[in-house]
């Protein structure tokens, strides 16, 4: 059974093949409609989202599949005290692949050790988010034209920001990249992170804390918040919310062919001033995430003999 739970999982070969998927089906989609005709879909969410499990539902919907399941764990049996484990191994009966997103880091990866049907990790605490990468790949793709030889800025919340960790992941295996991270001290990317993906890689890397002192270096600027939900300590997230917010000012000094990111939900750091620039991907990258996600589940469902 193939699941998809740490981007790692997949080789950059199958990361291109998906994302050359992903640009057919916008390319034609009226080929794909009948793809997963009477095929279910489980969207397991314990933990709220909007864009994630929308997204996930559009793109079976739009495969001609169909989704049934729950958006928070309240309405589910773990509100009684069922275990992750009981609960996939029971919908698995009724599905053919499940989506899942829980707020303890790891908990996808038990359940795919239960599922009769292909695991997708749709979030797992501050650990890994594969489909936002693949969301991001996509989008810088068709935004810049490659995937290599790009200075890539990541900035706010790299502690807790599982997108954040998923990217570094991902483009540290693409030659000529390098990262810029920039973050108040309290929210630097944890050092295995660091260790693992880019130092022991030999890629080259920068850490700040002054955004605009950085931005005419970068190819991509990559804005996060700062998430409420991982802080333990109210008085440190009203702290350091605030941090960043980018602004037309901050930037002047930027390339003209600079791509904004940002994997939303948007607070406050990026100003709707920035929204009319046309360096600004986050809405065009939030519609992206459908397709890469409608390619995904075929491939799933592929290698698992499902379709």
């Amino acid at each position: 059974m193939r699941h998809l739970i740490d981007i790692l999982e997949l080789s950059t070969d199958e990361i291109t093949q998906l994302l050359d998927c992903a640009d057919e089906i916008i390319a034609h989609p009226e080929q794909y409609r009948e793809k997963c005709r009477y095929k279910k879909m489980a969207t397991l969410f314990f933990e709220p989202s909007t864009r994630t499990r929308l997204s996930f539902e559009a793109a079976m919907m739009e495969l001609g599949g169909s989704v049934l399941g729950f958006s928070e764990a309240a309405s589910s049996s773990s509100a009684k005290g069922e275990s992750v484990s009981d609960t996939v191994a029971v919908v698995s009966y009724y599905a053919d692949i499940i989506a899942m997103r829980h707020p303890k880091e790891g908990a996808p990866l038990v359940a795919s050790m239960k599922s009769g049907v292909p695991i997708i990790n749709a979030g797992d605490g501050g650990h890994n988010h594969p489909t936002q990468t693949l969301t991001d790949l996509l989008t810088i793709r068709r935004e810049k034209g490659r995937l290599d030889n790009l200075t890539v800025g990541l900035c706010g919340d790299l502690k807790f920001g599982r997108t954040v960790h998923s990217l570094i992941a991902a483009m540290s295996r693409y030659t000529g990249t390098s990262f810029v991270l920039i973050s108040p001290e309290e929210l630097k990317v944890p050092s295995y992170v660091k260790t693992d993906h880019i130092k022991n890689r030999g890629i080259p890397y920068e850490q700040t804390t002054d955004l605009e002192s950085v931005m005419p270096k970068l190819d991509i600027l990559y804005m996060t918040r700062v998430q409420r939900e991982r802080f333990f300590n109210e008085e440190d997230y009203l702290r350091l919310k605030d941090s960043y917010i980018l602004t037309p000012d901050k930037l002047k000094n930027a390339k003209s062919d600079l791509a904004i990111l940002h994997p939303l939900p948007r607070v406050n750091e990026i100003s709707t001033a920035v929204d009319d620039d046309p360096r600004a991907c986050y809405f065009r990258q939030a519609n992206y995430g459908k397709y890469v996600r409608m390619a995904l589940i075929l491939k799933l469902l592929e290698d698992s003999g499902k379709l």
